[in-house]
């Protein structure tokens, strides 16, 4: 189907943030990936292989600081990489993991198949295997969770608090997974009907839907937002094309607000795509408040919270026009 001229340049504006959000993605962790996590004394890290998939075993490490077995709250972290690379270990993570585990939850890091490792081409006419890696991403979220419900007593999980979070590609997966989950798609199947995830944190995320504007026949679990406002790789607040789409941590906020659904929201000011990694190191005791009062003590919060640090320096400046010269 030909579109007009003017709507066909909406559309590739559009679609040309995905290959810039990959290649930033690439760069931020090239060197990081290779270094693993080094640990608090306190912590102990146990690997599983909770799948195997297209001769790939997909692998979780568990973090906790008593005995494995032990219950307790659990966070599964999914990483970011842009769908082509990234290490459920890197040491990018090591502050966040050291921080949850040592206020007594698990962390679970999880491998996922990086869907769009090798594709060569996405434009605006092109966008099917971008929509294959998100879907194959949450898949694999849902086997490993599905795999820590049926060894929860092994593995010492609270599986009426199971928390998703995840950064920039690991950030759409989540906000993803819960969406699909309370909507009861296909991808859904591998889950017991009526589990629910808990939370859901998310560092510069996104949902990308072929429906529309994104809405939710179950509310949607507790969710933390972190976005920059001058993200121009995952978007900050909504691209869109007649149904397809990504819709950003602002527009899911003010949808949120709107429906009533509790939600933390940090939008940051003069920031892009460095927020995917920040609060990670920064805004720690805001993220063991949300699980505290979100999920434990069941509020109701509807918090937007504006932040301008007016010191801040950005680190990464890339465009579209940077990757297609």
């Amino acid at each position: 189907m030909m579109y007009p001229s003017k709507f066909s340049t909406v559309l590739l504006k559009t679609y040309l943030l995905i290959p810039a959000f990959l290649f930033f993605i690439l760069l931020s962790f090239e060197n990081a990936a290779a270094q693993e996590i080094k640990l608090a004394p306190e912590v102990h890290k146990t690997t599983f292989t909770y799948s195997v998939k297209e001769n790939q075993e997909l692998k979780m490490d568990v973090y906790s600081n008593q005995g494995l077995s032990v219950i307790k709250p659990t966070v599964i972290f999914v990483f970011g990489g842009g769908f082509i690379q990234g290490e459920r270990d890197s040491k990018t993570y090591t502050e966040y993991f050291n921080k949850l585990v040592t206020n007594n939850y698990k962390v679970v890091s999880i491998d996922y198949r990086l869907g769009l490792k090798g594709v060569k081409k996405l434009s605006a006419l092109h966008t099917r295997p971008l929509k294959n890696a998100i879907d194959t991403a949450v898949k694999d979220l849902y086997s490993a969770t599905a795999y820590l419900i049926n060894n929860s007593v092994k593995l010492g999980i609270d599986t009426s608090r199971i928390i998703i979070s995840g950064s920039s590609a690991g950030a759409i997966a989540v906000l993803q997974a819960d969406w699909e989950k309370r909507n009861h798609t296909s991808l859904t199947s591998q889950l017991p009907e009526q589990f629910q995830y808990a939370g859901v944190i998310s560092f510069s995320g996104a949902i990308f839907s072929y429906q529309g504007a994104p809405s939710y026949q179950i509310a949607p679990a507790p969710t933390m937002l972190f976005h920059g406002t001058e993200d121009k790789l995952v978007v900050y607040n909504k691209k869109r094309f007649f149904n397809k789409g990504f819709f950003g941590s602002n527009y899911l906020a003010q949808r949120f607000n709107k429906q009533k659904y509790p939600y933390y929201y940090m939008r940051v000011h003069g920031m892009g795509h460095e927020i995917a990694g920040i609060p990670m190191h920064r805004n720690l005791n805001e993220i063991l408040w949300f699980i505290d009062n979100y999920i434990f003590k069941k509020k109701q919060y509807l918090i937007t919270t504006d932040f301008n640090d007016l010191q801040s320096k950005r680190t990464m400046k890339l465009t579209p026009a940077d990757v297609y010269k």
